[in-house]
């Protein structure tokens, strides 16, 4: 997965209608858009991930699916992101097809090669910051390993984890390819605008 601007993926949250904070997120200029929700049965995400993908690609947007490789397959939708605890990348790798987009989850440099060598197209760092969006272990890594990964690493390295307008200039300047929010714009008051504005403070960080 080639980046040339700092990209932002946002995922959506368990508590609102996936496809109306895609619509939102997307008017924002967001280029990713990852379809997250535990409790959701197969069915509801298969036919969400179908309205998500033809709505991320009329804005010209990549849509991802979180876990779920068999949604992902189902739908023909762009990608699938993994977590450390998820279906191994090898196998999904083998899985999918080569022009499909392949995510996984990382918290170290160990974590992040091994998920390059099996076949990852971008990693997802953090959490870097502290979050409530997600049930963590452990300590927040810190934009430091960013920098400790992205220097080594091929691929793009997406920063997540407690990213607000505040701090995403760090994340940036830190090494980072973009960020993956989810209540920083699913939550916020007016969506689209808290899009909007993480992208044009990504965009001024690399001024």
């Amino acid at each position: 997965m080639k980046t040339q601007h700092a990209i932002l993926c946002c995922i959506t949250a368990d508590s609102q209608c996936p496809v109306t904070q895609a619509e939102k997120a997307l008017k924002g200029g967001a280029a990713m858009i990852q379809l997250r929700h535990k409790s959701a049965s197969g069915s509801e995400l298969y036919n969400w991930a179908l309205d998500l993908k033809e709505l991320c690609h009329a804005y010209n947007a990549i849509c991802i699916i979180n876990d779920r490789l068999d949604i992902a397959l189902a739908a023909d939708v762009d990608g699938v992101h993994l977590g450390q605890e998820d279906l191994p990348p090898s196998a999904a790798r083998k899985l999918l097809d080569k022009n499909k987009i392949l995510g996984v989850s990382v918290s170290s440099v160990t974590e992040a090669e091994k998920a390059v060598q099996s076949g990852a197209d971008y990693v997802g760092l953090g959490h870097i910051y502290p979050t409530i969006s997600k049930r963590k272990s452990g300590e927040p890594v810190g934009p430091g390993r960013i920098t400790e990964i992205a220097k080594n690493l091929a691929v793009p390295v997406i920063a997540i984890g407690g990213i607000t307008d505040k701090n995403v200039c760090e994340v940036i300047r830190a090494g980072a390819s973009g960020v993956a929010v989810i209540s920083t714009v699913a939550d916020a008051p007016d969506p689209e605008k808290a899009a909007s504005s993480l992208i044009q403070n990504m965009q001024s960080c690399l001024l």
